[in-house]
């Protein structure tokens, strides 16, 4: 998959709400689409009312990132184990190796993740872009845990770009904005993307509150059709906003 694109995230539903059209577009081309999520959301919404009790939580939102990974086109899903709401206190090199394993196995040229910030000041998501970080460039060096497997170079790192508000969603404004390195058209993916946001049943005020408030409506979808990122990494595209993550690299 050295032409591929890996996503290192933190909870099922990430991967909907950061990259649905990204992957989608991605997968269509014909590149490989993996991810690797630490969590199983267990801390998160059961739903309002709650779909099921705490307890069986982690299950069913295990099954709604299945899902969604099915439609949006993901061949190779990797779930951690570790405790939602506590990935900051993961064991560091014990995360290095696993992550290490997964990226050396999937090869990718494209490694997504959060930024520093973790878009929203998530401490799960902070973690997950420091071990994310630290297990790219342990990757790419022989000298690290020969046993995990061939040492593999990530040519590119991205992270959703800094865009916050709700007005911005027009292609000609995201691509004036500071920090939009990667401008996505997922006009196509409109469908895909909303059928695995609306896979996560658990999450359903959230979709409903982030992709389809009254506010959303007003800009047209435009927020469905357009994903943004930023550079973070490696390899810098031949011009900003470049309009594949893969720009530069074939």
């Amino acid at each position: 998959m050295t032409d591929g694109l890996l996503a290192i995230l933190a909870h099922p539903d990430d991967e909907s709400f950061m990259l649905a059209a990204t992957a989608a577009r991605t997968a269509a081309s014909g590149r490989h689409v993996a991810l690797v999520c630490a969590t199983r959301g267990q801390a998160g919404s059961a739903g309002d009312p709650p779909l099921v009790s705490r307890d069986e939580l982690p299950a069913l939102r295990e099954r709604e990132l299945r899902d969604a990974c099915a439609i949006l086109g993901v061949e190779l899903l990797a779930l951690l184990d570790h405790e939602d709401k506590q990935l900051g206190s993961a064991d560091t090199d014990a995360m290095r190796e696993v992550l290490v394993r997964h990226v050396r196995a999937a090869r990718p040229a494209v490694v997504v993740t959060f930024d520093p910030k973790g878009v929203s000041n998530h401490a799960d998501h902070q973690a997950i872009h420091r071990f994310t970080i630290d297990a790219v460039t342990a990757a790419a060096d022989a000298r690290y845990a020969p046993a995990l497997g061939a040492p593999h170079r990530v040519r590119r790192v991205v992270w959703p770009a800094p865009i916050l508000t709700t007005h911005e969603w027009r292609p000609e404004v995201l691509a004036a904005h500071w920090g939009v390195d990667y401008l996505i058209d997922g006009r196509a993916h409109r469908d895909t993307k909303l059928a695995a946001l609306h896979a996560h049943r658990t999450q359903h005020r959230a979709v409903e509150r982030e992709w389809l408030s009254d506010v959303y409506r007003a800009s047209g979808g435009a927020n469905l059709d357009w994903e943004v990122f930023r550079h973070a990494w490696g390899e810098p595209p031949p011009g900003v906003p470049a309009p594949d993550l893969f720009a530069g690299l074939d």
